[in-house]
């Protein structure tokens, strides 16, 4: 399972992913794909992505069955945790405060 999730995207990228996986709401992609595929749509949204953000999760043999990528500024960011990789909140700006 692949799942790939993109906010503030052009549309452009958009069509892209929609190619390629099933949008099962706004910004939101589905399907099954090898590692190859995989990668070379990530390599689409690094490349098309400009202003927006993104996050890639995929099944995995790991701890929590699982992995992820995150791409763009989003206050989610992974973390390395004893081997484990945990979602770290980073501080809202002053101004994302009033």
């Amino acid at each position: 399972m692949l799942v790939i999730v993109l906010e503030n995207a052009p549309p452009r990228l958009r069509g892209r992913m929609a190619i390629w996986l099933l949008e099962v709401r706004a910004g939101v992609y589905v399907g099954t794909y090898s590692r190859k595929v995989r990668e070379y749509l990530w390599e689409q949204v690094e490349a098309g992505l400009e202003n927006g953000n993104a996050v890639m999760a995929w099944q995995a043999s790991t701890e929590a069955g699982f992995e992820f990528v995150t791409l763009g500024k989003n206050r989610r960011m992974p973390a390395e945790f004893d081997g484990a990789t945990l979602v770290s909140f980073h501080p809202l700006d002053s101004q994302e405060q009033d």
